[in-house]
Order: C-alpha cells, then sequence, then structure tokens
C-alpha cells in the first residue's frame, strides 16, 4: 500500500492507536501502523516479525507502510500516522534538535552498510568532480554516507560534486543507469545488484568502521506515555525477531529475497544477509548506539549550534530494553547457542 493510500485511512480510523496501558490481551490483538523508510537488509528485523507472526505472539498486529524518504518516515511519525517508524537515527536526530519529541527506543543497525558507486565510465574520485551524486534526501543517512565518503576519498562535496535528493534506492539506481546522475551511496542488497551491472565500487563506508546509528526504531514520547504497554510488546518483539534472523538463516534469507523484490540471485542475498545480521551491524540486545548518535550530533554541530550542546542522551529512550535485557530474557533466547 503506497503512503498516501495509507495516510488517508489512517486519518480516518486513527482510533485504532490508542491502547490500553494494561498488559496486551492475548485474546485481542492491537493494531498498529508502522513505517519504514526504505528497501534494504537494514529492515530485517521488521519484516521477519511480520513474517513469522511474532508480532500477533506478542499481541499486535502490525501494519506496515512504506515512506519513500527518512523525511517522510518522520513526518508520518510524528504526526501519529505511523506511531511507530523504522527509520534513520539522522532523522530523528533532526527531528529532536528541531523541537520534535520524538525518541530512538531500539537500536536496529548500528553502524554503516554503504557503498559509494559510479557509473560504469568513472573509475575514480577524481573523474567523480563536477558530476552529481544521488542521495534520498537532505538530512537523511544516505546524505550523511555520501558526504562522508567524499571527504574521504579527497572531494568536497560542497564544492565538487552536486547532492540531488532522489529519494528511494531504486530511483537512486534508475538515476545512475540513466545518466542522470555519476553516483549513488547504496545499502546492501542494492550494492551487490549494483556491481553485477557493472556499477564500480568507489567507497566502503562500512570498512571504515565508524560508529553511526543507523536503522533504529523510533516512536514518541507522547505514545510512550499512553501506550507503554504497546511500546514493550514491540521491543519484546524486535528483539525475538534479531534472534531468529541469527538462529534461522534460510527462513531469514527468503524474507530477505520476498521483500527485496524477489531477488533470485542466492550469492547477493546470502551476503547481504550475512553482512545485515553480523553482531557488529545487528546487536542481539538492540541499545541504540550513544557513540553513533554522537557521529550524528558532530556531523551537524557546524551548521546547528544546538547539535554542539545536545547530549546523545537526548535522543533515546532506553528504558524497555534496558527492563528486557535486566529481566535475563535475551540472554535466554540464546542460552542453547554458541
Amino acid at each position: 500500500m503506497t503512503s498516501s493510500k495509507i495516510l488517508g485511512l489512517i486519518c480516518a480510523s486513527s482510533c485504532l492507536f490508542f491502547c490500553s496501558p494494561a498488559s496486551l490481551s492475548a485474546q485481542q490483538l492491537h493494531n498498529l501502523i508502522v513505517g519504514y523508510s526504505s528497501v534494504s537488509a537494514s529492515f530485517l528485523p521488521l519484516w521477519m516479525a511480520k513474517e513469522t507472526k511474532i508480532f500477533n505472539r506478542n499481541g499486535l498486529d502490525v501494519q506496515m507502510v512504506f515512506f519513500n524518504t527518512g523525511t517522510t518516515a518522520v513526518m508520518a511519525l510524528l504526526s501519529g500516522n505511523s506511531p511507530v517508524s523504522h527509520t534513520a537515527g539522522s532523522g530523528i536526530v533532526n527531528s529532536r534538535l528541531g523541537g520534535s519529541d520524538s525518541v530512538l527506543i531500539l537500536g536496529g543497525t548500528v553502524s554503516l552498510d554503504w557503498w559509494l558507486l559510479s557509473r560504469p565510465e568513472i573509475k575514480s574520485a577524481v573523474q567523480l568532480k563536477g558530476g552529481s551524486v544521488a542521495i534520498s534526501s537532505f538530512g537523511s543517512s544516505s546524505d550523511f554516507v555520501a558526504r562522508f565518503a567524499l571527504r574521504k576519498l579527497g572531494l568536497d562535496p560542497e564544492k565538487d560534486v552536486i547532492l540531488v535528493p532522489a529519494g528511494s534506492p531504486a530511483i537512486r539506481q534508475a538515476a545512475m543507469e540513466g545518466g542522470r546522475v555519476q553516483a549513488t551511496v547504496h545499502v546492501h542488497p542494492s550494492t551487490f545488484i549494483a556491481q553485477k551491472k557493472g556499477f564500480n565500487l568507489l567507497a566502503d563506508v562500512a570498512a571504515l568502521g565508524l560508529a553511526y546509528q543507523h536503522t533504529g526504531v523510533a516512536t514518541t514520547q507522547k505514545f510512550i506515555k499512553e501506550n507503554p504497554a504497546v511500546v514493550k510488546a514491540y521491543v519484546k518483539s524486535q528483539v525475538e525477531a534479531v534472534h531468529r534472523l541469527k538462529t534461522d538463516r534460510e527462513s531469514g534469507i527468503r524474507v530477505l529475497a520476498k521483500y527485496m523484490g524477489g531477488i533470485k540471485d542466492r550469492d547477493i542475498l546470502e551476503k547481504s544477509y550475512d553482512l545485515a545480521v553480523a553482531d557488529n551491524m545487528l546487536p542481539r540486545k538492540q541499545y541504540p548506539t550513544l557513540e553513533g548518535i554522537k557521529t550524528i550530533l558532530d556531523f551537524v554541530a557546524p551548521k546547528d549550534a544546538r547539535a554542539a550542546k545536545a547530549s546523545p542522551e537526548d535522543f533515546v529512550d532506553m528504558r524497555f530494553v534496558k527492563e528486557l535485557d535486566q529481566s535475563g530474557f535475551v540472554d535466554s533466547l540464546y542460552s542453547g547457542s554458541r
């Protein structure tokens, strides 16, 4: 379902979001619309929880809504149209700096898994000078990654190239294939797909090991206050989905193939999956990374004085994942695994 259609539906049925603060009933599922902002392996926990009915077992009936950019996903989150969203940490940081009550409740992917890729005729950073680089939107993770990678290659993203906000990975890839831009940034498996088509890898940002709060799970303080049982159930579902991803590779690969448009290349699927579920990318205990949020704040600070004064702790609410961790639940999931 498209974001435009779902927004109309949600406005007409906002009563779905008002759940009792008491424990969720095992007999009646509570409806929850959850947004996600891109199509990549970073969203595997959401897809896995949906496909394996983990949400249902925790009392939730989750309807997933795809938003073409992180900016749109954050707007839907703040409006209450999708009160929980899987989206980039940078969008939540920018939103909260602007005065919103959005917070990250789960870490999701806590490191960068991006590549900067160029058209076949552009084999070096020097050849990219004067060209255009597609990102999803300004202020997004793709914007941060593109600027970071370009600087690592010796290019000034403000002077040497033109950054073009183009939307989703598929749209960015089409723009590069059509020659409208000379390069773009991708996450897996879009990286491997583009590489097999002959596009060049200019920078593997993931290999640089930079701490970064990438695709986390966010909500608002208002929603937490009104629906603590829903948030608690959602956090538990995410942790269980991460465990399933780490212990059931074949099911995870099938889910990845389904949501990535039915990719049939087994090599691409396996590489993408294994990178996405590695502990350095997708931690078992799912705390948002404060160090990764600081990376975002440091990046924003030269243009926004509020970022220089902010603390990473201002952008998270870890009470639910901390409670789950301290109860021994997370460790118990892995007690039988190596």
